[in-house]
C-alpha cells in the first residue's frame, strides 16, 4: 500500500477530493483532508442508508421483502390509483425496488407529490427484471418504511443507526410529500460514511452491538441483479470481491472484507474520469 503516492496523484491532478480514510481490519491507518466535522453531499450513497433501514425493519418483522410495495404505502393513495396501475404495482415487490429491477421508471420523481408521480409511472412490462437505475425505487422504499415502522423514517434511522454509530444530526432532505428522501439529499463527513462502511464490513455489528442482521448484510452485498458494472445488491454495488457505496460525483466507500479493507472518500469530480479510482486501485488495493 502506497498512500503517499495516491495523495500525490490527487494533488498533481487537482482532483477535488474533500477527504479520505483507509481502515485495515477495522483500524484507521491513513487519513487525508477534511474527514471529521466538515460534511459534504453524498448523493446516491444515501440509498445504502435506506437499504440498512430496510434491513433493520426486516429484522424486526415489520417489512416483507417479497411483499408488494403497495402493502406498505398509504391506503388512501393506493385507493386512488387507476386499476391498471394497481395491477402493475402489485407485481413490484420491495425486493425488486431494492435491486433496481423495474425497467421503466424515469430517473427521478417530480412535481408536487413525488408519491403520486411515482405511482403514475407506466410499467409496460412489469415481469421484465432488467437493471434500470432510478431514484424512484429508493424513494418508494423510504415511503414504505415510514408506514411499516409507524414512524418518520429519519427519526427511526437517527435512533437505530446514526446514534449508535456516533453520527450526530446528519443533514438530510425531505421532498414535497414530507417523507425522508431515501434516494439522495444527505450530507455526511468522510468519517461518518466510513462508519457506515465499517458496520457493513463487520456484518452488521458496530462496537460489539448488532445493528442489522448478518443475513441481511449478506443479501444486500451479494449480486441480486446483474448489470454492466458487475452486479447490484440492495442499493449496494458489487466491486471486485467486495462491494461499494457510491454517489454520483465520486463519493465512495469500498468495503473489501477479503482484504480487510475499507476505503472512503468524498469528492466532487463531475468529469467522466476514472483517474481517482484507478489511482486508488493501483496504490491501495492492488498492492495488498
Amino acid at each position: 500500500m502506497n498512500f503517499d503516492a495516491l495523495i500525490k496523484d490527487i494533488q498533481d491532478n487537482h482532483w477535488n477530493v474533500h477527504g479520505m480514510e483507509i481502515y485495515e481490519d477495522g483500524r484507521l491507518i491513513h487519513q487525508y483532508g477534511h474527514t471529521i466535522g466538515a460534511r459534504f453531499p453524498i448523493y446516491s450513497a444515501t440509498k445504502t442508508i435506506t437499504s440498512i433501514a430496510a434491513g433493520m425493519a426486516w429484522d424486526q418483522g415489520k417489512i416483507d421483502l417479497e411483499q408488494s410495495i403497495l402493502a406498505y404505502l398509504p391506503s388512501e393513495t393506493v385507493s386512488q390509483m387507476p386499476a391498471e396501475q394497481i395491477a402493475a404495482f402489485r407485481e413490484v415487490t420491495v425486493r425488486r425496488l431494492l435491486t433496481m429491477s423495474v425497467s421503466s421508471f424515469p430517473f427521478r420523481p417530480q412535481g408536487e407529490s413525488y408519491l403520486n408521480f411515482s405511482l403514475a409511472c407506466p410499467i409496460p412490462d412489469v415481469q421484465a427484471r432488467t437493471f434500470h437505475y432510478s431514484n424512484i425505487p429508493a424513494y418508494l422504499v423510504g415511503v414504505a418504511l415510514t408506514q411499516a415502522v409507524s414512524e418518520d423514517l429519519f427519526q427511526y434511522l437517527n435512533r437505530n443507526l446514526f446514534t449508535p454509530l456516533h453520527i450526530e444530526n446528519p443533514v438530510f432532505q425531505r421532498y414535497p410529500d414530507g417523507y425522508f428522501y431515501g434516494a439522495s439529499g444527505m450530507e455526511l463527513s468522510v468519517h461518518d460514511l466510513s462508519q457506515i462502511g465499517l458496520l457493513l464490513y463487520h456484518g452488521g455489528v458496530y462496537e460489539g452491538r448488532r445493528i442489522v442482521s448478518e443475513e441481511y448484510v449478506k443479501m444486500a452485498s451479494d449480486v441480486q441483479q446483474t448489470n454492466r458494472e458487475g452486479g447490484y445488491g440492495f442499493f449496494l454495488w458489487k466491486y471486485r470481491d467486495g462491494f461499494r457505496i457510491s454517489g454520483k460525483w465520486k463519493q465512495k466507500c469500498y468495503i473489501l472484507p477479503a482484504k480487510k479493507l475499507v476505503v472512503t472518500y468524498l469528492s466532487h469530480i463531475e468529469e467522466e474520469s476514472c483517474g481517482l479510482t484507478a489511482s486508488m486501485e493501483k496504490h491501495i488495493i492492488s498492492q495488498l
